[in-house]
């Protein structure tokens, strides 16, 4: 019997050669939640800039399609435009995935993103309001509205009655405004969350809040969003942001499906001209047939962007970027990377930034392995070659 070829070991490879700690391209090119690193494409960054920072500026409702090829960047630049929106305080930030199945299923993942104590702290933030025109108590936010609740020192009794009947002024929507204010109890928060997620709950549970309809279709979902939407204007916010990764999947929903799907869509654009910023990142052959087959929808949307294909400057400043990341020494550029070994990788990959990277990854633990000094582009020309 002849020995196993395999060689498995956990023993780290060292990188110290190249002056780095770590090989710092991700062996599977899947954009990081909070991406640290942005290279190109400096005609999408300004329309993405001007998009966001119109919203912010006017509070009017401006929205942008992101086209691109796949491994193009699209997710990557979501994740990053939302890395840099969501630590403000005057915004709420969701990321949706991809669509699913209609807008029910966005509103879903929408609210699953900003999670159960967000919401949970908007409701005492909402309480606070109350609190300090019915009570004598001043609570500077809602970590202390919520103390004073807990120690006894304000009533729920007090409160409750005042609090749904603004929201219900506020929202339009008063099932919306009961599950909202019982985020804060402890017996039924649970209930409140699976409803306002749209997830569904027994007759029971919902006639315990005093609640009559359930969130069980797109209408009723567009209706809860603009509801949350109103909600946060009124508390001071500038507005809501919501990034949908992977729109071209609604291309495989049934025709009638889809029409629905952005019917909602255009209807919650309709119902929102403030406080609202949707950035879609679609493939450019699924947008062209929405653009032309649902003109209502598409006309919505303030502007396009195509990411390109990386040029060799881009992919040069892409690698540079990922290796400082990782140096432990002085060094710089795209060293132990020779010039000409990029313009092979940006052939090879065709400027696609997941290729690109997989590559380069692929490449810089070959020349470890090799104990090489230097990446030159023989090198590299063996390296892809062998591996195919």
């Amino acid at each position: 019997m002849t020995e196993t070829p395999f060689t498995i070991t956990d023993e780290p490879r060292d990188y110290s050669q190249f002056g780095l700690e770590v090989n710092p391209f991700p062996y599977s090119p899947v954009p990081d939640d909070d991406p640290e690193l942005y290279c190109g494409q400096e005609h999408a960054t300004r329309a993405i800039s001007d998009t966001v920072s119109t919203m912010l500026s006017t509070g009017k409702s401006k929205h942008l399609v992101i086209t691109g090829k796949y491994g193009n960047g699209k997710s990557h630049t979501l994740k990053y435009t939302r890395s840099l929106v969501r630590d403000r305080d005057d915004v709420v930030v969701g990321y949706v995935a991809q669509p699913g199945e209609g807008f029910r299923d966005i509103y879903h993942e929408f609210m699953y993103d900003l999670g159960f104590d967000r919401v949970q702290t908007l409701a005492y933030e909402f309480l606070t309001v109350v609190t300090r025109d019915v009570t004598e108590e001043e609570p500077s936010d809602a970590k202390d509205t919520r103390r004073l609740i807990d120690d006894g020192e304000v009533l729920l009794s007090e409160l409750v009655p005042t609090a749904i009947q603004r929201l219900n002024d506020v929202t339009k929507f008063a099932d919306f405004s009961r599950a909202i204010v019982h985020m804060i109890y402890e017996d039924t928060n649970l209930y409140s969350w699976q409803w306002l997620t749209a997830e569904g709950i027994r007759y029971e549970q919902r006639k315990e809040m005093e609640i009559h309809s359930a969130l069980d279709d797109d209408t009723s979902s567009v209706r809860a969003f603009t509801a949350l939407k109103n909600l946060l204007l009124e508390l001071g916010y500038t507005g809501v942001f919501v990034f949908v990764d992977e729109f071209e999947s609604i291309a495989r929903l049934s025709p009638k499906d889809e029409q629905t799907t952005l019917n909602s869509i255009r209807h919650l654009m309709d119902q929102n001209s403030h406080g609202l910023c949707i950035l879609f990142g679609c493939a450019p052959e699924v947008w062209q047939d929405v653009m032309s087959e649902y003109h209502a929808f598409s006309e919505r949307i303030g502007q396009e962007v195509a990411l390109r294909p990386l040029t060799d400057e881009h992919i040069v400043n892409l690698v540079s970027s990922y290796l400082d990341s990782a140096r432990s020494d002085s060094g710089a550029g795209i060293d132990p990377f020779e010039r000409e070994c990029l313009q092979l990788i940006h052939q090879r990959s065709q400027g696609n930034v997941r290729q690109a990277i997989s590559l380069c990854s692929r490449v810089l633990d070959a020349a470890v392995d090799d104990g090489k000094a230097t990446v030159e582009g023989e090198y590299v020309q063996n390296v892809l070659t062998n591996g195919e």
